[in-house]
């Protein structure tokens, strides 16, 4: 449609309509954030952009107990705890540790380009309210190298000191959340990738890893290998009534994900001993 000017001169612009229908339709194209693939961008990111974080594969892929039953009561041979990143915002640390919450985990980073935004608050909250807390990285594989992301994750918040109260950073490797179950890797690329990253992280902090994986996944995408049992510890996702069968390598669970839907923060954990034992792990 031409444009008018008011008063006696009058005189179209042909090309200014189209010209200003092109600029709106690409200013309304979709512009892609880093979680959020595909979302329009709106000039501000999102409260809770993350898509991904400990656990956010496994009931898709695994789903629950289907014999049902109930988690057993923690004793004192076990101690409960919980994992938390940027989809749970500000977490209110006291509170859980009156319900009898004694350690964290906290998410710090994804790959090589993400770090939670809320981990200043959710890593020294925890500590800042008794507990032991610790951190981990969400792996993707086929962004970079294992060595590449253990080196983003150590100096990001994913460090360790033998203060008592820091327990090692932990490696999340679960279903991939924007591809290929196995990130398109064969087994031997993938267990070579985890070596990658424990050996770096090894190097970096002085500890042993702890890695966070599911026995299914395990199996599917290393060949079922054996290769860490005897150097880290396992932490293992399933949600019923029992941790059922562990990957090869391990005899031994050392933290148990048991459900993602607890109240205040959904996922919670038990550490399979003491907390004497749980302090050890943290001092090393």
């Amino acid at each position: 449609m031409p444009l008018r000017r008011s008063g006696p001169a009058r005189r179209t612009v042909p090309h200014a309509a189209g010209t200003l229908v092109t600029l709106f339709s690409v200013l309304a194209l979709p512009l892609a954030l880093p979680g959020t693939a595909g979302a329009a961008d709106t000039g501000k990111q999102p409260a809770h952009p993350e898509q991904d974080w400990m656990g956010s594969t496994i009931a898709a892929h695994e789903g629950v107990d289907r014999a049902g039953g109930t988690v057993p009561q923690a004793t004192s041979k076990t101690v409960s705890g919980v994992d938390v990143s940027s989809h749970n915002g500000n977490v209110g640390w006291k509170a859980l540790r009156e319900t009898g919450v004694r350690f964290a985990y906290v998410k710090a980073t994804e790959g090589t380009s993400y770090k939670n935004p809320y981990f200043t608050q959710q890593y020294t909250g925890s500590h800042s309210a008794g507990m032991i807390r610790g951190s981990y990285h969400f792996a993707l594989p086929d962004h970079s190298s294992g060595a590449s992301q253990a080196k983003y994750f150590v100096k990001r918040g994913g460090g360790w000191s033998q203060d008592g109260k820091t327990l090692p950073g932990a490696l999340d490797m679960e279903y991939n959340p924007y591809g290929a179950t196995c990130y398109g890797k064969s087994a031997s690329g993938m267990v070579d990738w985890i070596a990658d990253f424990f050996k770096t992280y090894r190097d970096k902090t002085g500890r042993d890893a702890v890695i966070y994986t599911s026995t299914s996944w395990w199996k599917q995408c290393t060949g079922n290998s054996s290769k860490f049992g005897k150097t880290n510890p396992l932490w293992i996702p399933r949600y019923g009534s029992s941790v059922g069968s562990l990957p090869a390598g391990w005899k031994l669970h050392t933290i148990w994900q048991h459900t993602a839907t607890g109240q205040t923060v959904g996922d919670r954990n038990r550490f399979n001993g003491a907390y004497s034992r749980l302090k050890a792990l943290a001092n090393g």
